[in-house]
């Protein structure tokens, strides 16, 4: 290169003029320099000052020299990285994948939803309009008791299940070996199809003729008492009757049947010409028996069929059209367990779920409600059904004939009530499916399938609405209450069984079992703080809160914890969740992982709602729980667990400021110090919350201990806990300038991420003002924010999603995807920088930042990367003759960097971005082509 092209250190600057606000140590642009044109120039673009030849004039230029370096050590001290004090300088932080982190969870927690549409004084009632809904918070089978199942019911059930799919298979399963254990999750009508069958297989038997040829088993009694009582012919049942079990497998101290047991119940049944259908929840206690040749899984329902069956069955109560043989049968038969209401009326029924439809009494019996007969229960109607067809033998006619034809009913909802004359219910059928497709609606509903009483819910607030007697108000109330009931049914009552005696079938329990019943809770705990993480985290979360639970739960016992009894399938079903492949962020690279979801967005905060605000003994433990994820390593766990804290806080403050906020804010690293400060801004994020939000950041801010002004820093820099941006950076600035700029780091990290807001142009207009502020620690933090705005990369500080102009530049350093999405602020950029390289404390900082900058102009591969980003920048930062030396020489030593050598034609193209061709001269050209 030609020796005018080097750059030379220039001369020492005078004060800068008031009205460029620049650093006193920086010169003006323009300023004066020393002889830049020496062909002996030094590697670096400062050259040696003259000195003087006395002792004393070397001596004093040597402490002079000592003293810069002292102080561009003390600066460059100040631009480490705040997040790694725990890890050492160099240890990673991964802060964009806990900024993805951040951002996911509040995704799955930001929905706003009134959880408290119905009266939680009185939880056992959801009131909506005329529609009133019954709940019991009673177990599964703690009410059954022994008992025919009424012939009313029977027929109800012939008329209106939906089989599901697979439903022939499981009757020619029952058929064949006399005993089928028919597995689901609680909800999903696994008890309506085992009566379906029962009553299929009976009715085609020797108990044709018997009307109480099904009958409901004391689940207390279990498999053995049941197969001596059949054998025997105990009880004056007949032959031919059909046996519905539910044993409570999840009773502390409960010890599922054996093979041996299942086989003497079959043989028994044999002899008698009888039946039986045992119903378990799927989990590590029931596998055993649906791995076995009687066990089978009965499929959940489709939704949508569901809702049209049901809706089409209100509409056509409505205009005086009953349903006759069926005709809108939905995927409900309520479990059998008791007549349908058709507005979701009823208690629920002994699976833990409600009798969406009219009463029963203990024993069975059956009652109307309003004149509807239909019945629908949250386990409660059929599981399954799809499209509700058989095989070809296996066909039963919607008018409750026996058909065989195997065919469906082709027009089923509405076979028996056709329109009226006027085509009115058309007409109405036509506007509910518009209103079942109606986007707040199906916001408010939150869930991505209904089960049976849900869609039976649903059906009845739709249909209301239609009528008049819902107002649009109450219909959005109604199914946003969906998830918040499903919520109640997963907890309420859950350790209930603890207190209840152990089984009195003569064996021992082999161990505890406050492990196996706290670990579905847990799982959804879990999954609602953790969903969209991958399914091992959610997995290992969820056993540690089990083990918090337990304790909690059992002081004086240590709970055992199996280690070869997890049934993931099982965890998804219980808890409404789906698996998907997704990226997992592991060390600053993105895998592939397997990642778990609820189904509906509305389950997360339902959960966490319920688990604050109506079970207050379990707080203790799920505050311990989440401390332990404050500590985890990997972001996607504790950012997440953070952003639920400051949920659960939002709905106690008082509590969650005492219990997580503030001890966390107070703790010796970062890590906790950072859950602190995302919760408090998730709080925030809540108008009712904000006032005391800022007042607490505000008082740590002014009075607070150190760690407690690191941990305000941290959340002022999430935009949301000072009244306005100005009010944000004047906090800011005190906490970094305070202590001899003790916590300048912090602050200046803030301030960096405050420039991805929209307000962003305040930020740089502050920025000038502290270069030029007569207080040195306030020029350091503008400098040390400078240079870290230029080695921070967007997605590190970024909240917005991919599909937003900085969010498109996730991995470009955050002053160059500025200067390309904001040109009107690349001017005030590039004087920014400017001045940190013509600063002396500063200056080699931001040398190797200008070189970091340079190098991302294009990809390993070739690919263009930040050159659209340097192409603004650089003529900015390079229009005086001073700074196009300083580039040249750069340029010339990355060129000659022997671990990282910048090709010639690389460093060519990155002096054309930055010199116009009309400034270039004829030895530039020649050098840099």
């Amino acid at each position: 290169m030609a020796d005018e092209a080097v750059a030379a250190r220039p001369a020492e600057p005078a004060a800068p003029k008031a009205k460029e606000a620049r650093s006193p140590e920086a010169p003006p642009r323009g300023g004066g320099r020393g002889d830049d044109r020496a062909k002996d120039a030094p590697e670096r673009p400062d050259a040696p000052e003259p000195t003087d030849t006395s002792d004393s004039a070397d001596d004093e230029a040597g402490e002079r020299e000592k003293e810069r370096e002292r102080a561009a050590d003390r600066f460059k001290d100040r631009t480490r990285d705040p997040l790694t004090e725990e890890e050492g300088e160099e240890g990673p932080t991964d802060a964009a994948a806990a900024a993805r982190a951040r951002r996911e969870g509040q995704k799955l927690l930001s929905s706003n939803r009134d959880l408290i549409g119905f009266d939680r004084s009185d939880i056992g009632q959801v009131h909506i309009g005329d529609i009133n809904v019954r709940l019991d918070a009673l177990r599964s089978g703690l009410l059954m008791r022994d008992g025919p199942v009424p012939a009313e019911e029977l027929l109800r059930i012939r008329r209106t299940h939906i089989e599901p799919d697979g439903y022939v298979r499981l009757r020619r399963a029952l058929e064949a070996r006399r005993l089928l254990v028919l597995g689901g999750a609680p909800g999903t009508g696994r008890a309506s199809t085992a009566l379906a069958l029962l009553e299929e297989v009976t009715r085609a038997g020797e108990g044709r003729e018997n009307s109480e040829r099904v009958r409901r088993a004391d689940p207390a009694r279990g498999v053995r008492e049941l197969a001596t009582q059949v054998a025997g012919g105990t009880g004056g049942h007949p032959r031919g009757t059909g046996y519905l079990l539910e044993p409570a497998l999840d009773r502390p101290g409960t010890l599922p049947p054996d093979g041996m047991d299942l086989d003497q119940l079959a043989s028994a049944l044999a002899e008698q010409g009888s039946y039986a259908v045992v119903v378990v929840s799927v989990g590590s206690a029931a596998n055993p028996l649906l791995a076995g040749r009687y066990g089978a899984i009965c499929p959940p329902a489709p939704t949508r069929e569901l809702v049209a069956v049901r809706l089409r069955q209100r509409l056509e109560e409505e205009h005086g059209d009953p349903v006759r043989g069926g005709g809108a049968g939905g995927h409900g038969g309520g479990d059998g367990r008791g007549p349908g209401g058709g507005d979701g009326r009823g208690p629920r029924d002994g699976d833990g779920s409600r009798d969406a439809g009219g009463g029963r009494d203990r024993n069975g019996g059956a009652h109307r409600d309003r004149g509807r007969d239909e019945h629908a229960d949250r386990d409660g109607g059929p599981d399954g059904g799809g499209d509700g067809r058989r095989d070809g033998d296996g066909g039963r006619g919607r008018d409750g004939r026996a058909g065989r034809d195997g065919g469906r009913s082709g027009d089923r909802p509405g076979r028996g009530a056709g329109p009226d004359g006027d085509g009115s219910l058309s007409l109405l059928l036509e506007r509910a499916a518009e209103l079942r497709e109606d986007p707040e609606v199906t916001e408010a509903v939150g869930l991505d399938d209904l089960r049976p009483a849900e869609a039976e819910l649903f059906a009845s607030l739709l249909a209301g609405h239609l009528r008049g007697t819902v107002s649009r108000a109450e219909l959005l109330s109604g199914c946003r209450g969906l998830a918040a009931v499903q919520a109640y049914e997963w907890f309420a009552g859950v350790d209930r069984a603890l207190a209840a005696p152990p089984p009195g079938d003569g064996r021992t329990p082999v161990r505890s079992g406050t492990a196996a019943l706290f670990h579905p809770v847990a799982f959804r705990i879990a999954l609602a703080v953790l969903g969209g993480a991958s399914h091992s985290a959610v997995s290992a979360a969820a056993h540690l809160l089990t083990w918090e639970l337990s304790v909690q739960s059992d002081p004086d016992s240590t709970p055992a914890r199996p280690l070869f009894c997890d049934d993931p399938e099982a965890d998804l079903a219980l808890s409404r969740a789906r698996p998907a492949d997704g990226v997992v962020d592991v060390a600053g690279s993105e895998v592939t992982g397997r990642l778990i979801f609820y189904r509906g967005s509305a389950l997360p905060a339902a959960v966490l709602a319920e688990l604050w605000d109506r079970h207050f003994p379990v707080r203790a433990p799920v505050v311990r729980w989440l401390r332990l994820l404050a500590d985890d390593p990997r972001p996607q766990v504790s950012m997440r667990a953070a952003v639920a804290a400051g949920e659960l806080s939002v709905r106690d403050f008082e509590h969650g400021y005492a219990e997580l906020i503030r001890p966390l804010a107070e703790a010796p690293t970062p890590r906790r110090r950072v859950f602190a400060a995302t919760a408090l801004d998730q709080a925030a994020g809540h108008a009712s919350h904000r006032r005391a939000v800022r007042k607490v950041v505000d008082n740590w801010s002014l009075h607070g201990t150190p760690a407690q002004r690191w941990t305000a820093a941290m959340a002022l820099g999430y935009g949301r806990c000072a009244d306005s941006m100005d009010d944000t950076l004047d906090t800011l600035a005190e906490i970094g300038v305070r202590d001899d700029g003790e916590q300048l780091a912090v602050a200046s990290l803030n301030v960096v991420r405050l420039l991805t807001l929209p307000e962003c142009a305040t930020v740089l207009r502050r920025l000038a003002a502290w270069t030029g502020h007569r207080r040195e620690e306030y020029q350091d933090l503008a400098l040390v924010s400078i240079v870290r705005l230029a080695l921070t990369d967007v997605d590190e500080v970024l909240d917005d999603e991919p599909g937003t102009p900085l969010g498109d530049r996730g991995d470009w350093p955050l002053l160059l995807a500025l200067a390309a999405t904001r040109p009107e602020l690349t001017g005030k950029l590039a004087d920014l920088f400017w001045t940190a390289l013509n600063t002396a404390r500063s200056r080699d900082v931001a040398l190797d930042a200008l070189e970091t900058l340079l190098r991302s102009a294009s990809r390993k591969d070739g690919r263009a990367w930040t050159r659209e980003g340097l192409a603004a920048l650089l003529p900015a930062l390079t229009a005086e003759e001073q700074d196009r030396r300083r580039l040249d020489w750069l340029l010339r030593r990355m060129m000659r960097d022997q671990d990282r050598p910048l090709a010639e034609e690389r460093a060519r193209a990155l002096w054309r971005l930055a010199v116009p061709a009309r400034q270039r001269r004829s030895e530039e050209e020649e050098s840099h082509g």
